[in-house]
């Protein structure tokens, strides 16, 4: 098996493995909206095995199962690896109404949620700190210049956006370099073989300012490595996939087919071949994981080398998609967005 392969992180200074570990499915299952997360010892499990491979980066997140995702991540990693031989990666979300009702800032919300975040995981600082969704209802003056603060005060190395369109990064990262704040080094978004909406405007733009792409639902959920009649707990009970999918099953099936196909030829799994796919068009895919076959062949998707036919015969049956999810609510929510933005003592 070829060993992992590293890549420098966009702008950053960072050095990250190709695959960076997605650790949603880690977490107390009773203090979060997904039942089929694994506990800390299975966590522990995973995260070790994937460190044994090579993978020096993690993705959290303060809403993933209540903060215990961070928590079983930190324990684990000061077990099991240096700080910093590993890149450490968590998000955090908007204010809440009752944050807003109470008069609580952005940039205030901003230093709670980061100081939570590294109680949670047991650490000084984060590599990357990532803005999980668009807020609409915060100038986004505020959301920079916070975000800027977490930096200068070397809680976070870098900062990253996720669930964002293309304008949005574009319009925030030239707030940024104006007000000499520290920019988004990194987009999250929803991308894999059978939803590739973001090589519309976001790849391209990530192409020209050297910002790393980081999607999440690598695997569609579970849909781009299982065959026909394959299913798991995820599969059976992940609400939130089956909203993104469920509605174009029938097309994305024949590209699905398509990977299973190029599986049996090089002999390898359906995992491999579909995340070899989408190595030669990211910095790092999040890959989650919640058995150690699971990050074992996502490691070994490194080491396969797709010809140039076979990526034109995965990519060939695509249709255009319609936004789902989070992107499909940051739509219906844009036509808020300018007056927004001119709220408060700085305009945008």
């Amino acid at each position: 098996m070829v060993g992992m392969q590293y890549t420098k992180f966009g702008n950053s200074d960072l050095n990250v493995s190709r695959i960076c570990m997605g650790c949603m499915g880690f977490g107390d299952a009773g203090n979060g909206q997904h039942s089929w997360t694994v506990d800390e010892e299975r966590s522990r499990e995973i995260i070790r095995r994937g460190l044994e491979l090579g993978i020096n980066f993690f993705d959290t997140a303060i809403a993933y199962q209540s903060g215990t995702s961070e928590r079983y991540l930190g324990r684990a990693l000061k077990d099991y690896a240096k700080r910093e031989d590993v890149v450490v990666a968590t998000k955090f979300l908007p204010r809440t109404q009752e944050d807003i009702q109470a008069g609580v800032s952005g940039q205030r919300h901003i230093e709670r949620m980061i100081d939570k975040s590294l109680e949670n995981l047991g650490m000084d600082y984060v590599d990357l700190y990532i803005y999980h969704m668009w807020d609409y209802q915060t100038p986004l003056y505020d959301i920079m210049e916070g975000l800027n603060r977490v930096v200068r005060a070397g809680k976070a190395r870098h900062i990253g956006i996720s669930n964002c369109h293309a304008y949005q990064l574009a319009k925030a990262n030239a707030l940024a370099e104006k007000e000499g704040f520290a920019k988004f080094v990194s987009i999250q978004g929803h991308y894999n073989l059978i939803f590739r909406e973001e090589e519309r405007e976001m790849a391209k733009l990530c192409a020209e300012d050297n910002i790393a792409m980081t999607p999440y639902s690598a695997l569609a959920g579970g849909r781009l490595a299982k065959r026909p009649g394959e299913t798991s707990k995820r599969l059976e009970e992940d609400d939130y996939a089956r909203l993104k999918y469920d509605a174009t099953s029938r097309q994305d099936g024949v590209i699905i087919a398509r990977v299973e196909e190029l599986a049996d030829r090089h002999s390898v799994s359906m995992t491999e071949i579909s995340l070899a796919w989408l190595l030669t068009k990211v910095t790092a895919p999040v890959v989650g994981a919640t058995k150690l076959h699971h990050v074992e062949g996502a490691a070994k998707a490194v080491g396969l080398v797709l010809e140039d036919d076979e990526l034109s015969y995965l990519e060939e049956p695509y249709v255009p998609h319609a936004l789902v999810g989070v992107m499909a609510q940051n739509t219906v929510s844009s036509a808020k967005e300018k007056h927004v933005w001119s709220v408060g003592s700085q305009k945008v």
